[in-house]
């Protein structure tokens, strides 16, 4: 990282400051990155156990196959169950289990099956909300997992050494100027002592 700056003593307590807050914050952004990281895989195996819950309910809904035609429209989703939550400071989707509101029917009219049919339908309904909520949730993760990564290489590998060579810079130019500045009256000095002397 290229600086441009002044070789003057306010440059290098401004540096010392901009240094000081990125030493302070790097800790804390790996300790994040690594959260984060942890999470993101939590999340992983929770979708993966989901995916592979649904494929068995999946096996089950094909048993059910020749009925479906004859299904009638008597579930209707009240609340997908779905808020926002933070996890290590991003906000991400979870749920709850959805609710179910069933029409005001008479059962009479019904083959047996029905209400098996309608646990099944509620299953695959809730099983498919929790899939892609916890899908946007690893999403969410896995991207801010790689912001707070660009952010930690970014300190550690670029902004903290181009200040710290930046500040050894302006300190060597202005030890440079204040040996010459002394050099210069020494030399004064000695010119005024040979003059006195003669």
């Amino acid at each position: 990282m290229a600086m441009k700056f002044q070789y003057n003593k306010s440059v290098i307590q401004q540096f010392r400051r901009q240094l000081s807050i990125r030493e302070k914050a790097l800790p804390i952004l790996k300790n994040k990155e690594t959260a984060l990281r942890q999470e993101e895989k939590e999340a992983a195996r929770a979708l993966e156990k989901l995916v592979n819950e649904r494929a068995q309910l999946t096996q089950t809904l094909e048993s059910f196959q020749p009925f479906w035609s004859e299904f009638p429209p008597v579930i209707q989703l009240e609340d997908t169950g779905v808020y926002q939550k933070k996890v290590v400071g991003v906000t991400v989707p979870d749920v709850n289990e959805p609710t179910f509101r069933l029409a005001d029917i008479s059962w009479w009219h019904y083959p047996a099956w029905v209400p098996a049919g309608i646990h099944i339908m509620q299953q695959v309904i809730a099983m498919d909300i929790k899939i892609e909520a916890k899908a946007t949730q690893r999403r969410l993760l896995n991207i801010a997992r790689k912001k707070t990564t660009q952010k930690v290489n970014l300190y550690e590998k670029v902004q903290i050494p181009a200040y710290e060579e930046a500040i050894r810079k302006i300190k060597r130019f202005l030890e440079d100027k204040e040996n010459i500045a002394k050099a210069a009256q020494k030399i004064v000095k000695k010119k005024k002592d040979r003059r006195a002397a003669t």
